[in-house]
This record gives C-alpha cells, structure tokens and sequence, in this order.
C-alpha cells in the first residue's frame, strides 16, 4: 500500500535521460572547487592515466561532501555525468539536471540508472561517475561494494579509473560533520582497466580488482602518515558508531565528549590519542584501533542474525521524499526491522500505509546522523522505486548503525543460503544423470 498523497505531489522521474554537461558548467565546477580548495591543504595523484580518455567509468570512495570538490578538481576538463541521490536534488532539481546528474534513490534495483549510464557512454561521450559504496564511510574504511558492479561494467565496455580519497573522513567524520579538523587530504586517480581488460576479464575478476583498489582504511593511514589531529574535540561523536560497550556489553548507552568516548552504563572511559587510537583510562583496552571496535559490533549482530532472534521494532518520526522540492511529513509510524526486512506502517490522509523492503532485496542501508535536511537526530532512509522515506527512531536511543550492521548480514545470509540451495540442485541433478 502506497501512500496516500495529494494530488499536487508528483514523483520525481529517476529515468529522465540525462543532459550532456556544458563546458561553461565544467568550467564553473572547476573554478568554483579551485577557490573551495583554495584554504585547505590537498593533494591530487594521477595514476595510469596517461592516454586515459572518455568515455570511461570513474567508481570513487565516499567520506563527505568534500569529496565531490576534489572530484571535479581531478576530472578536469572532462564533462562528468555524477550518480546522485534523490536528496541530493532537494531544492535544486533543475541545477542537478543542468550539470547532468543522474537521480538513484538508496539500495534499490534501477534498471533505468543502467540506462542512463549506457547513453552517457554511447552518446554523451562523457566520464560517468559513481559512488558504489552509496553512502558516506562510517568508520572510515571500505563498505561492502555490490556485487552487480562487476556485471555493470561488463555491460558498459569502457574503461575503468578508481579516485581513493584520504583524510577526507579524518578531517569530518561522518558522526561529527559540525567540527572540522586539521588534516592534510590526499587524493589518487588511478587508471584500472583498459577497454580491452574490461572485454577479457569475467565479472568476478573484475569485482576482484575493484576490491582491491577500493581497499582504504584512515586510521591505518593517519598512523602511517604520523598525522596528528590536536583538536580538543577529535572524539565527539564517535558513540554513533561505538554504540556498544566492550565492556559490560550494554548496546546504545554510549557516549562521547571531547577527547573521550564512555560507557553510560558502566562508567568505563576511553581517550582517543592525537594519532587515532583508544586507551582505556582504567583496565583493558579492548579496542585500541577504532574500526576493530566497529567491526566486533558487526560479529555481535551476525551472531542474533544467525541465531534468527535478530528483531527491532519502534515508533518513529517519518517524513518521505517523493519528489525533490520538499519532504512531506508523514507523523508517526511503526517501524520493525526484522528476519523478513523493514516493514513500516502508519496512516496518512486518512488511509493506512504499509512499506516493505525483504531482507533479501536489501544489502544496505542508508544512514543519517544528525540530518541536516530535517533535524538534528539520527534517522534511516528506506526507499522504495519512487519514494523515500526517512524514520527517527523516538524511543530507541543510538540504534542506527545496528540497523545498518543487521541490513548487511541478512543480505549476506540469505545469499549464502540462496548458493547452498543452488548447489544442492546441481548435485541432484548430477545424481540423476
């Protein structure tokens, strides 16, 4: 069950066939970028690209906004076909379609975003750029990268360059985009497959090598860098991602203040050092290189996955974005996240909704914290082919990233799952031969 809108609200079009992007608006990214980048120290390396010319797909790492600065910067004096997202547009529709954007809303199938990257390539000529971790790093290091990406390629039969961003994240975590910091950004554009590659190699291989280019960890480069970041708030916010104690176990009463991140349940505290690493101030430190912590709340939540006792379920604050003038608030509803996927209820208009994304279907999710757009709390976007809805949690406090852990092992399991029983025909197949 949709939801049931007025009539004034329209759907934004993902399929619009892209425009081709003027010199004059090349131009104006460049310079504007230019004089962006003007005060913060950065470095753009050119790699394998001698003879590198478009059409050719550009995949780059994703850690915030800065991000599309230095892309331009490193592109130059190509036109560049971006991969946006719907909330990218919000007030700005026109704008996006004029430097020749092409709209995708989260995690969702879209056969129409192939199309539109197919006729970049066949006749605009231009370099189409994607983000395929489709959200900003949490935790700065590598998010799962899909599967269909290797096929895409196959499909288009152009070269491939990879633009591996550095310090981007260390300079404005996700979690604290309010507080920059002091650091240097590096940034490599490296050629990766020629056309001809491309034609020789299977998907696999080519997903292989993607993998490996796409590897990238800041904490391990900060320290190998010797970058030290001096801010007296370098750990605020860091409990968004930390959600989970170590120590006593105790989810979403995490917090941070300064230097230091905290159990609000136990008391014990951490101090994160000027190169990016914990100490506890009392006892063990479990965790002393930060994504080693994210990574054990990952196997914590595999575990309920695997187990099948994996269940949320709250009220939460949900606006929707159908088009990309304005989200239209929808009040409150029943979020449940589940073995089965998402399924959020509610009424609007005086008739009830219902929106489901099976587990199945879904291999990330789109997290916020502290949205800008809306208000400052932390809030999930569950998509669907034409709308877009964003769901605060209001009594469940710190849950996001659980929920974003939980999206990615219900994908992975049921994958699995989906292999075995492949396999399994196959060898019953060959027993009744």
């Amino acid at each position: 069950m949709k939801i049931n809108y007025s009539r004034r609200v329209k759907h934004y079009n993902t399929s619009k066939k892209p425009l081709r992007q003027i010199k004059l608006f090349t131009w104006i990214l460049y310079v504007g970028s230019k004089m962006i980048m003007a005060f913060q120290p950065h470095k753009i390396e050119k790699i394998n690209m001698e003879g590198f010319e478009r059409p050719y797909l550009l995949l780059s790492n994703h850690h915030y906004f800065v991000d599309f600065y230095l892309n331009a910067l490193a592109t130059y004096p190509n036109p560049v076909n971006n991969v946006a997202t719907i909330d990218g547009y919000y007030r700005r529709p026109f704008l996006m379609e004029w430097l020749g954007c092409i709209c995708k809303r989260k995690f969702t199938t879209d056969l129409g975003l192939i199309r539109s990257i197919r006729y970049c390539f066949d006749e605009l000529k231009s370099v189409v750029c994607i983000y395929p971790e489709a959200r900003y790093t949490p935790i700065g290091t590598t998010a799962i990268l899909p599967e269909s990406l290797g096929k895409m390629v196959k499909m288009c039969g152009v070269p491939v360059a990879v633009l591996i961003h550095h310090g981007n994240y260390l300079h404005t975590p996700f979690w604290d985009h309010d507080h920059a910091r002091k650091v240097k950004l590096h940034s490599t554009l490296t050629g990766l497959l020629t056309a001809e590659d491309v034609k020789r190699l299977s998907a696999e291989e080519i997903n292989e090598k993607i993998r490996k280019a796409f590897y990238y960890n800041e904490y391990e480069w900060q320290k190998n860098n010797n970058i030290r970041i001096t801010e007296s708030f370098r750990a605020q916010g860091l409990h968004k991602v930390l959600y989970q104690c170590p120590h006593c176990m105790t989810e979403s009463r995490m917090n941070s203040k300064g230097t230091e991140i905290f159990c609000e349940a136990c008391g014990k505290r951490w101090e994160m050092d000027e190169l990016g690493e914990l100490h506890a101030l009392e006892g063990e430190t479990e965790f002393s290189h930060i994504p080693d912590w994210f990574e054990w709340e990952r196997a914590q939540v595999r575990k309920q996955v695997r187990e099948g006792i994996y269940h949320f379920e709250d009220e939460v604050d949900v606006y929707s974005l159908p088009a990309a003038w304005r989200f239209e608030k929808l009040g409150k509803a029943r979020l449940v996240h589940d073995m089965t996927g998402f399924t959020l209820t509610g009424e609007y208009n005086g008739a009830e909704y219902c929106i489901h994304r099976p587990a199945k279907g879904m291999y990330g999710l789109h997290v916020e914290y502290d949205y800008v757009y809306l208000k400052p709390a932390d809030c999930v976007d569950i998509s669907t082919d034409d709308d877009s809805f964003y769901c605060y949690p209001m009594t469940e406090n710190n849950v996001v990233t659980k929920l974003s852990f939980a999206t990615e092992e219900l994908f992975i399991m049921y994958k699995e799952q989906k292999q075995e029983e492949k396999l399994k025909k196959r060898q019953a197949l060959k027993k009744e031969e």
